[in-house]
């Protein structure tokens, strides 16, 4: 047979094989920009029959607004979507490559699980890519894309990325079948409800939900601009005025110029921010307590410390927005892992070599300020609305322990203690605090120790 025909005839057969896939990349990439990688690599399963073409996953390199990404992108049409040991070398040869380039990796995720017939040799290739990917962290972004259902041990990739993206509607994620989960809890759960984006409120695992892949697409390239440290034109000197009548969460999201918010529901008093302060890239820890300030949880803790994690691999610095008082008073937390996250966290913020800078725009009561405002905990440059709190308690049963000697009533306990403690001024006659500042001027603040800083 002419081999110039026989190319075809493959080539054609291994388009056949992934057409639905390919559809998918072409959604995400540049027109005509991806080239493949590994094109022609088959392999035969007993339980399926014949070879089929591609391993059941595509992968190669493409551009996304003309920036150069790596693609490893599942084909649910080869071995159902079934990962094996060739399957899982196929995307290492990708990763190793970006790796090589520092390019980012996006992943587009369908799977049923392991393929049948694999046997421990697929557990191998899947201990070997989840290490290959998590080596990766720090050399270049990763992104998960699940946009239909991923099962099985696949899923830790989605921990392994930097950012995992759910298309609304389309994504499910569970590391059982949704429907044996389902009816080991007693329940006839559609799959949704089990692996949906809704569903995972608890784990940290959904970064983002997109409409589309045209969506997913803007998102990647924002955070991709964002954490190779593109820098924007913007005006350095504008305020925010609302912020000397009601120091609240929306002024201070007024006080970047652009932003996203990871995870946004999980542990929702806390807000993790990427975005830019006078053009500049940071990572911000924004809390949204309210008048109460946030009590802090073991959830609470993880999300913050996995957002500074994050931050550190890219060199991002680092800007709290403080409204937190200490741990929360229950029982679920005192018997949780509260004290190990803390911890954790301590190592990472440790760990991060870029600049620290703290705002205490409501309050910074008891472990809220240590942990996310102090000098001696590692932040460079601390600042305090002059309507904040500092203080070692936040209400009058702390005060009364502090004035138990005294023969006053609780609200002239209250209202002493307030007095004497609660006023940030007392904290910067202490240098623990760099200024008291007039809440509307914070951003021209921040961009001027980014700056100073850097």
């Amino acid at each position: 047979m002419d081999r110039i025909q026989l190319l075809q005839e493959r080539k054609e057969k291994l388009l056949q094989a992934s057409k639905a896939v390919r559809a998918r990349i072409d959604s995400l990439v540049d027109e005509k920009s991806f080239v493949e990688l590994s094109a022609f690599s088959f392999s035969k399963n007993a339980f399926y029959g014949d070879e089929v073409a591609g391993e059941g996953v595509v992968t190669g390199f493409a551009t996304i607004d003309g920036m150069p990404f790596y693609i490893v992108a599942q084909n649910a049409e080869s071995f159902a979507g079934g990962v094996s040991k060739a399957n899982c070398d196929k995307i290492v040869k990708c990763i190793d490559a970006a790796e090589k380039n520092c390019t980012p990796v996006v992943y587009v995720l369908s799977s049923a699980g392991v393929q049948i017939g694999e046997g421990v040799t697929a557990l191998e290739g899947l201990a070997k890519l989840l290490s290959r990917a998590n080596s990766l962290k720090g050399s270049a972004p990763q992104f998960v894309v699940v946009d239909g259902d991923l099962y099985g041990s696949t899923t830790a990739l989605a921990a392994v990325a930097d950012f995992t993206i759910f298309v609304k509607d389309k994504g499910v994620l569970a590391i059982n079948s949704p429907a044996v989960l389902s009816a080991k809890a007693g329940k006839n759960l559609p799959k949704e409800k089990v692996g949906g984006a809704d569903a995972l409120d608890k784990t940290g695992l959904v970064s983002f939900v997109e409409e589309d892949m045209t969506a997913v697409r803007e998102k990647i390239c924002y955070l991709t601009k964002l954490i190779q440290g593109e820098e924007t034109d913007v005006d350095l000197n504008v305020s925010v005025p609302a912020l000397d009548e009601k120091a609240d969460f929306d002024g201070v999201m007024s006080v970047f110029d652009d932003s996203v918010a990871p995870c946004a529901n999980y542990a929702s008093g806390v807000q993790t921010v990427l975005g830019r302060i006078g053009g500049m890239p940071v990572a911000a820890v924004v809390f949204d307590g309210g008048d109460d300030g946030v009590e802090l949880t073991a959830e609470c803790m993880a999300k913050v410390k996995d957002f500074v994690s994050l931050a550190s691999l890219n060199d991002l610095p680092l800007v709290t927005f403080v409204n937190a008082l200490g741990a929360k008073a229950e029982m679920s937390v005192n018997n949780s892992r509260f004290l190990k996250e803390v911890v954790a966290y301590v190592d990472a913020l440790q760990a991060l070599d870029t600049s620290k800078i703290a705002v205490v725009y409501k309050k910074a009561v008891g472990l809220g300020y240590t942990l996310f405002a102090s000098k001696s905990i590692g932040f460079d440059y601390t600042c305090a609305f002059a309507t904040a709190s500092v203080a070692l308690f936040d209400d009058a049963q702390g005060a009364l322990i502090e004035y138990s000697g005294e023969k006053a009533d609780k609200k002239a306990i209250t209202a002493r203690y307030e007095a004497e403690k609660s006023d940030p001024v007392n904290a910067a006659k202490d240098g623990y605090i760099d200024d008291i500042i007039r809440p509307q001027f914070v951003r021209q603040y921040i961009i001027n120790a980014l700056q100073m800083l850097a």
